[in-house]
């Protein structure tokens, strides 16, 4: 059973041994992926990813040009897609490196499809999870510094315009209604410049 080309995850491999890379590509196409990159190299890998943005990134870790620890830790950092690594050496300390570059998950050649799918699946849950508890920082750290840019924007008002907490409040609310600015944009204009921010 074929799946529909919108549930096709996009993958981009990256291995200098051509027989390895053909094989994976076939493999990969057997199991619903649609490869969109293929690379001998580091740097291609890196090119094709930028360029295509895949869901998945397939790198060997001995590669010419630039390894595929550091086109990982490249692609790890932009926070394009997971990557698997795949290695025939299986030191521990390049499963460490490759872990710190950013792989989501490592498999070990000769492997077969039963080995790469479920590495697969891995990898894309645990990259898809980083990027959600990622989402959730970010906003709480939004609210946060909002929360403390609200407060000291109180302070200002409160001490020049000798309003009540409250009424500060409500100045940075109405202020920020009829501006059409968000209450930390308010917030952030007091601090700066006192409560002349709303005559301008």
């Amino acid at each position: 059973m074929t799946q529909a080309p919108t549930s096709r995850r996009t993958v981009v491999i990256a291995e200098d041994e051509v027989l390895i890379r053909m094989d994976l590509a076939e493999m990969l196409g057997e199991e619903g992926y649609d490869v969109v990159g293929q690379a001998g190299d580091g740097q291609t890998a890196i090119d094709l990813v930028e360029t295509h943005r895949p869901d998945l990134v397939i790198l060997d870790v001995k590669m010419p040009i630039l390894d595929g620890i550091s086109a990982a830790e490249t692609i790890a950092r932009q926070r394009i897609a997971p990557v698997v690594m795949l290695t025939a050496f299986s030191q521990r300390e390049l499963v460490e490196r490759a872990r710190d570059a950013g792989a989501m998950a490592y498999l070990v050649k000769p492997f077969t499809a039963a080995d790469l799918v479920p590495a697969i699946e891995v990898a894309v849950s645990r990259f898809a999870e980083l990027a959600h508890l990622e989402a959730e920082v970010a906003g709480l750290t939004e609210r946060l510094d909002t929360r403390k840019a609200v407060d000291r924007a109180k302070g200002v008002l409160q001490e020049q315009l000798s309003l009540s907490e409250p009424e500060a409040f409500r100045w940075i609310q109405k202020t920020a209604m009829d501006l059409r600015l968000s209450m930390r944009q308010v917030a952030d204009g007091v601090i700066e410049h006192g409560p002349g921010i709303a005559g301008s």
